[in-house]
């Protein structure tokens, strides 16, 4: 699995550090217009403000400030300097410095070990979902996974991908919820998926066979209730790669990148995602579409689709890919997720992509041995 590294900071992150600043400049300006005004309370927060935003030595120095200036104000006022009113004032200043010294070791402490959760959650992501190939039998194949930022808890986010008899075959899926019940559905979908797409004739047999597993394990749970589900897109591509089988348990509707177009794969018949499929029937519906050479197949989690810019639009993947893009996965889901890290400041939820590109003849990613290759654990 390949994370996607586009590195964004938040824009409130960044403007809130200019605002210990911008409270001694106004204290200064209120003391200044109104000199009848007390602002040593605005100059008292200013290292408090700081704390939780800045770092120690900056934390310090804006105390530091804020003390130079509660006395040069004073001076300007009185023309005296240490009056038992001044001591009072800046000795608050300096208790409240000291005190903002500790919150900010005890904030640092907390980003500390939420930045080290966050990372042994993707580490084990990483080592749960399988390595997919980047060339399989002349198809160009690429994958990005992004952990949401607030998020140190591991996702259920997963896709897998394997060379078979009856051709490629792809899944894609999001586990409800995080942590360790996530983590027991993706390990149950993985392997039963695995076990699925390599022996078995075609896309219902494999769908009925992953839900027998989740079925199965619910089961012997005492926790599991009907909200345990995985929303998937099952995919089978063709051996001669001209069509498309899709079965989508719920999923977001994957998209046809070709020549500058756009195309939801919306299903003709919609599905309940896996896990529930004790409240319907046996069918398993699987749509066909047509894959012609130069079009890149984008599967991804609704992580993607459900991001929300600062005025709460959702994210709509298809204007980035809408142009000149080279039948390449890898610059398709560039594309995509760099704008969505232009549309959003941070994700709420972890985003997972997997692209495959049916690449034409003496084209981009061309794989000249055409070997067959097997992505999995």
């Amino acid at each position: 699995m390949e994370r996607y590294q586009y590195k964004r900071a938040s824009g409130r992150m960044r403007w809130s550090r200019y605002l210990p600043a911008a409270v001694l400049l106004v204290a200064v300006g209120i003391d200044l217009a109104w000199p009848e005004v007390n602002t040593f309370p605005l100059l008292a927060a200013v290292s408090v403000i700081a704390a939780p935003m800045l770092s120690l030595a900056w934390t310090l120095a804006s105390g530091a400030a804020a003390c130079l200036v509660g006395l040069l104000l004073t001076f300007l006022e009185s023309k005296e300097l240490f009056t038992r009113t001044d001591l009072i004032g800046l000795s608050t200043i300096a208790v409240l410095t000291v005190v903002a010294a500790f919150l900010n070791r005890m904030f640092a402490r907390e980003r500390e070990q939420l930045r080290t959760s966050r990372q042994v959650a993707e580490a084990v992501q990483r080592a749960v979902l399988p390595t997919v190939p980047d060339r399989v039998r002349g198809l160009a194949v690429a994958t990005r996974y992004r952990a949401a930022q607030e998020e140190a808890l591991i996702g259920g986010d997963l896709y897998a991908l394997y060379d078979t008899p009856y051709g490629l075959r792809t899944l894609i899926g999001d586990v409800r919820g995080k942590g360790t019940r996530a983590v027991t559905l993706v390990n149950t979908l993985l392997g039963s998926f695995h076990a699925a797409a390599l022996q078995l004739p075609d896309l219902p047999a494999i769908v009925r066979g992953v839900e027998v597993q989740l079925q199965d394990v619910k089961s012997h749970r005492d926790d599991a209730t009907y909200e345990d589900f995985v929303t998937a897109a099952v995919v089978e591509i063709s051996p001669d790669h001209s069509v498309l089988r899709m079965a989508n348990r719920g999923h977001p509707a994957p998209l046809l990148v070709h020549e500058g177009k756009v195309t939801f794969l919306e299903p003709q018949e919609p599905s309940l995602p896996l896990g529930l499929g004790d409240l319907a029937g046996p069918e398993v519906p699987v749509d066909e579409f047509e894959w012609p050479p130069g079009a890149t197949l984008v599967l991804f989690t609704d992580g993607i689709i459900e991001a929300r810019d600062r005025n709460g639009v959702f994210f709509d993947p298809v204007p980035p890919l809408t142009g000149p893009l080279p039948p390449d996965p890898g610059a398709v889901l560039d594309a995509m997720l760099a704008a969505l890290f232009r549309h959003t400041e941070e994700l709420e939820d972890d985003a997972a992509a997997l692209a495959i590109t049916h690449v034409p003849v003496g084209g981009v990613g061309r794989d000249p041995s055409a070997a067959p290759q097997v992505g999995g654990p």
